[in-house]
């Protein structure tokens, strides 16, 4: 009997091609990208991306949400185990946001690096399809937070609290990578790999932020 064919043949399952889908679109961007080579690192033929995905676009979208809506899943399960104990506190409410992103990012097995460097690519984006992706991925949780900075912090009303959330969210952003950066700049008193020390200063300096918002002066925001 014949050999069979040399090649990227044997069947993966989607958790995997969608981890090589997200190796590859770190690693090279959206439009570098190309669904062969996504194929090739995940050992299948191309033709079974098209089949699971259609499109270049519906793969990267299901990648983007798989690990959005596994981060988020943790923050809502958080915020609604805060809101039935009483009403939490601005900082618990900070911590629920910010902790599973960045410890997802100190997670190599769970895409964390790459998921981050996919986020702050997308957040830039301005194809429509990116931007209703993002909205998919995060309005609604997001959402949720916005109205419970409001209740915690009554002054705290709804532009400022959501320009307070945007400002907490890039934070976080630019910090679930471990690049080292801290600990160059602190010249080896701050380690950017030890998240519950950036947490808990990233927690602090957003709700003094916040605090700050909800009680403006009356020509605070003249310009």
């Amino acid at each position: 009997m014949a050999a069979a064919p040399a090649g990227p043949s044997r069947t993966s399952s989607r958790e995997e091609i969608l981890n090589a889908a997200e190796e590859v679109f770190a690693a090279r961007g959206y439009a570098g990208a190309s669904m062969r080579a996504i194929a090739e690192a995940a050992g299948v033929a191309q033709a079974l991306l098209h089949y699971h995905f259609r499109t270049k676009e519906g793969l990267f979208e299901a990648m983007f949400l798989r690990r959005a809506a596994a981060i988020n899943r943790i923050r809502i399960a958080r915020l609604d185990a805060m809101l039935a104990r009483g009403r939490p506190s601005v900082e618990d409410i900070i911590e629920a946001l910010l902790r599973p992103a960045v410890e997802t990012g100190d997670e190599p097995n769970q895409g964390g690096p790459r998921f981050a460097a996919l986020i702050l690519e997308l957040t830039t984006a301005d194809a429509d399809w990116q931007r209703d992706l993002m909205a998919r991925a995060y309005d609604a949780m997001a959402d949720r937070f916005i109205a419970a900075l409001m209740t915690a912090l009554p002054g705290l009303d709804r532009a400022s609290a959501t320009w307070g959330y945007l400002f907490v969210v890039g934070a976080a952003l630019s910090q679930m990578p471990t690049t080292g950066r801290a600990h160059r700049l602190s010249r080896g008193a701050a380690d950017d790999a030890d998240s519950d020390a950036m947490i808990a200063r990233a927690i602090v300096f957003a709700a003094a932020g916040l605090r700050a918002l909800a009680v403006p002066t009356p020509d605070a925001f003249e310009t």
